[in-house]
């Protein structure tokens, strides 16, 4: 059974004529046949890798090839462990919000930005209220408002058939650059 196609080919497996060998302690042995490298891995009880297959002629290496990929695993576990999973947190409104609605939407939005999520504010339409696009651009305008110091615009608000959206994203030098905390919404702000 042949190995995945992107694990690398190892002693039997490696189908070229001629290698550039480096051995188990890392040193260059120069260009060598196929046959002459797997008898060093054989001697040295190791496994004849292949680990840099674009070469010409390629590049094989003499080490433990279950040790091999052990450690690319780990490797590969740790880089996932850096990555920083960013979620797309979804806030819906309406263009007729009540002043208390509207204060605690803005309240979970600061604290999904200052967790570092971004947030897709939504605002849907219904009925007649699709004749008054500007209500709904009015609402937005104020969270923006409201969000500035903290938020950038990724995406800026659009009209999408039945609601409009727009999405933020937490503002990481501005947070770093104010020192005071952040403004929490403001009372005398005027909803539509």
């Amino acid at each position: 059974m042949a190995p995945p196609t992107n694990e690398p080919r190892y002693n039997d497996r490696i189908r070229v004529p001629k290698v550039r060998l480096v051995d188990a302690d890392g040193s260059q042995v120069g260009i060598v046949s196929i046959e002459d490298a797997l008898a060093r891995a054989r001697a040295a009880e190791l496994d004849l890798v292949e680990v840099a297959a674009q070469a010409d002629p390629p590049v094989c290496r003499i080490m433990d090839y279950g040790k091999f990929r052990y450690e690319e695993a780990q490797r590969l576990k740790e880089s996932r462990k850096k990555t920083i999973q960013i979620t797309t947190k979804e806030v819906k409104f309406r263009p007729k919000i009540g002043k208390g609605d509207f204060d605690t939407k803005i309240r979970h939005m600061l604290e999904f930005l200052e967790e570092g999520h971004k947030v897709k504010v939504s605002l849907q339409f219904r009925g007649r209220e699709m004749a008054h696009p500007e209500l709904g651009k009015k609402v937005l305008d104020e969270v923006l408002e409201q969000l500035g110091p903290i938020a950038r615009v990724d995406t800026e608000p659009r009209l999408d058939g039945r609601s409009m959206t727009m999405v933020l994203s937490p503002d990481k030098k501005a947070a770093a650059n104010s020192k005071k905390p952040i403004a929490k919404p403001n009372p005398d702000a005027k909803t539509a």
